[in-house]
C-alpha cells in the first residue's frame, strides 16, 4: 500500500499525479468551480421528472441528499487538507483500501463523468431544439463535444476561466429566478395562474403521490449533486490548495440552501406541481406562465450554458483522473505524458472518444437518453463517494493509531456521520431496483465492475505486481 506522505504541503513525489501541472487555478476561479460544480443539469433539467413524480416533497428529497453531500464532501475536506492529490480519489483509495480499489475507484469515476457529459450534450441537443426544432439533438450534441475537447486542450487556465464565466451566468439566472418568483409572490407581478406559497401544500399535500413517491426521486436528485466533489480533482493544480479547497467546502450548505432548495420553493410556490413534466425545464415554465416568454429564452441559454459547464468540467475531471491512473501503472504510459501546454492530451482525447457514444445513444433512443445515462451515472458516483467516507474513516483510524497526522480541518461527528451518510447510500442503490432505469443502471454497474475487476487482475499480472 502506499505509504502517506508526512507533510500535507510538500513538493510532487516520483508519480505524484499533480507533478507537472500548472498550478494555473486561482482562489477566484476555484471558489466559481465549486460553486458551478454544484449547480447542473439535474436541478435546471432533470427536476422537471422529478415533481412530476414526487411533488413539493421534492425539496424534502434535496435537503436530505444536500445533508448527506456535506458529510462526504467534509469528508474530503480532511483528506485533501491531509495530502492535496491531483485524482484524489483515486489516490486515497489505494493508499488506504488498496490498489485494487484505487484501480477500481479511478476508472468508476472516469466513467462517472463519461456518462454525465453523455448526458449534459443530450439536454444541451434539446435546449437548442427550443430555437431550431429542426436540428437534431445527436448532431448539437457532436458539436458541443467537439467544442469542448478543443478548450480543453488549450490551457488549465483557459478551462477555469470558462467555468467561472459559466458558474457566473448559472448563480445570476438561479438569483434571477428567485427574486422574480419573490415579485409573483408578493407583488403580484406577471400572469401566473394561482401564485401563492399554499402550493406547496394545498394541491395533494407536501407528499401528493406518497412517501415512496419521493423516495423514489432520489435517483434523479443524487445526479443532479454530481459535481460537488470536482474541488478534490482541482487539488493538482490549485495555487493554494489547502486555504482555497477548504473555504469551497465550507460554503456549500449555503450552496445548497440558495440555489436547490431556495429555487425549488420559489418554483413550487409559483406555480402548482402539477404543472412541470418530464422533457420540460421547469424554469422555463414558471417565466412562460408569468408571461416573460423573452426570459424564458433566456433561461434557455443559460440552460444551454450549464450543460456546457458540467460537459466541460467532466473533459477535465476525466483527463486527469485518466492521467493519475497511468503514474500508477494502472493505464498505459502514454497516459501520463503532458503537453507542451501542461495538460494530458492523452487522457482527455480518450475521455472525449468515449463521450461519442453518448451521441450514438441519442441516435439510438433520444427519448429515453437522458433517464438511462443519468441512471448509469448514478450507480458509479454513489461508488465513488461511498469510497470517500470509508477512505475517511480508514484514514480517522490511521490517526487515532498514531500512524498519521492529525490536521485541523475535520469532518464533525465523525465516524457517526460517515455511517448515516453510507446508510443513506446504500438507501439510494435499494431503491433503484424499483424502477426500470434504475435495475437497468444496475446491471450495468455490476457488469461494469466485473469488467473492471477482470482488467486490475490482468493488468497487474502482466506487470508481475502483488495484487492487494
Amino acid at each position: 500500500m502506499t505509504q502517506p506522505h508526512d507533510d500535507v504541503l510538500t513538493d510532487a513525489q516520483p508519480d505524484d499525479p499533480s507533478e507537472g501541472y500548472s498550478r494555473g487555478l486561482n482562489s477566484r476561479t476555484i471558489q466559481m468551480i465549486a460553486i458551478g460544480g454544484a449547480i447542473g443539469t439535474g436541478l435546471f433539467y432533470g427536476s422537471g421528472a422529478a415533481i412530476e413524480s414526487a411533488g413539493p416533497s421534492l425539496i424534502l428529497a434535496y435537503l436530505a441528499a444536500g445533508l448527506a453531500i456535506f458529510v462526504i464532501m467534509r469528508a474530503l475536506g480532511e483528506l485533501l487538507t491531509y495530502r492535496p492529490v491531483s485524482g484524489s480519489f483515486g489516490e486515497y483509495a489505494e493508499e488506504f483500501l488498496g490498489r485494487f480499489f484505487g484501480f477500481v475507484t479511478g476508472w468508476t469515476y472516469w466513467v462517472v463523468w463519461v456518462a454525465t457529459c453523455m448526458a449534459e450534450i443530450t439536454v444541451a441537443g434539446k435546449y437548442v431544439e427550443f430555437w431550431w426544432p429542426s436540428v437534431p439533438v445527436w448532431l448539437t450534441a457532436l458539436v458541443v463535444l467537439v467544442i469542448l475537447f478543443g478548450a480543453n486542450l488549450i490551457s488549465v487556465k483557459l478551462f477555469g476561466e470558462a467555468e467561472f464565466w459559466f458558474a457566473a451566468i448559472k448563480i445570476t439566472a438561479i438569483i434571477g429566478m428567485i427574486l422574480i418568483g419573490i415579485g409573483v409572490l408578493t407583488l403580484g407581478i406577471g400572469h401566473a395562474t394561482n401564485p401563492t406559497v399554499t402550493n406547496l401544500w394545498a394541491d395533494g399535500g407536501v407528499f401528493p403521490n406518497g412517501f415512496g413517491a419521493a423516495l423514489m426521486s432520489l435517483q434523479v436528485v443524487m445526479f443532479a449533486y454530481v459535481g460537488v466533489e470536482l474541488v478534490g480533482v482541482t487539488a493538482g493544480e490549485a495555487r493554494d490548495p489547502k486555504p482555497t479547497l477548504r473555504k469551497a467546502i465550507n460554503t456549500l450548505p449555503f450552496r445548497i440552501g440558495l440555489f436547490y432548495i431556495g429555487s425549488l420553493v420559489v418554483i413550487l410556490s409559483v406555480a402548482s406541481w402539477r404543472d412541470f413534466h418530464a422533457g420540460v425545464s421547469p424554469f422555463v415554465e414558471v417565466l412562460q406562465q408569468i408571461g416573460i416568454p423573452a426570459a424564458a429564452g433566456i433561461m434557455n441559454f443559460v440552460l444551454l450554458t450549464a450543460a456546457l459547464s458540467s460537459c466541460n468540467s467532466g473533459i477535465y475531471s476525466t483527463g486527469r483522473m485518466v492521467r493519475s491512473l497511468s503514474l500508477r501503472h494502472e493505464a498505459p504510459e502514454r497516459f501520463g505524458r503532458l503537453s507542451g501546454r501542461s495538460v494530458p492530451l492523452a487522457g482527455i482525447t480518450l475521455s472525449a472518444a468515449a463521450m461519442l457514444i453518448g451521441v450514438l445513444v441519442n441516435v439510438i433512443s433520444p427519448e429515453r437518453a437522458f433517464l438511462y445515462i443519468t441512471s448509469v451515472s448514478t450507480v458509479g458516483i454513489i461508488f465513488v463517494w461511498g469510497t470517500i467516507l470509508v477512505c475517511h474513516l480508514r484514514y480517522r483510524a490511521a490517526v487515532s493509531a498514531g500512524r498519521l497526522p492529525a490536521v485541523d480541518y475535520r469532518l464533525p461527528g465523525a465516524p457517526v456521520t460517515n455511517w448515516l451518510a453510507l446508510a443513506f447510500l446504500a438507501l439510494v442503490v435499494v431503491l433503484l431496483f424499483f424502477s426500470s432505469a434504475g435495475r437497468t443502471a444496475l446491471v450495468v454497474g455490476a457488469v461494469f465492475g466485473a469488467l473492471v475487476s477482470a482488467g486490475y487482475y490482468l493488468v497487474h499480472a502482466r506487470r508481475g505486481a502483488e495484487v492487494n
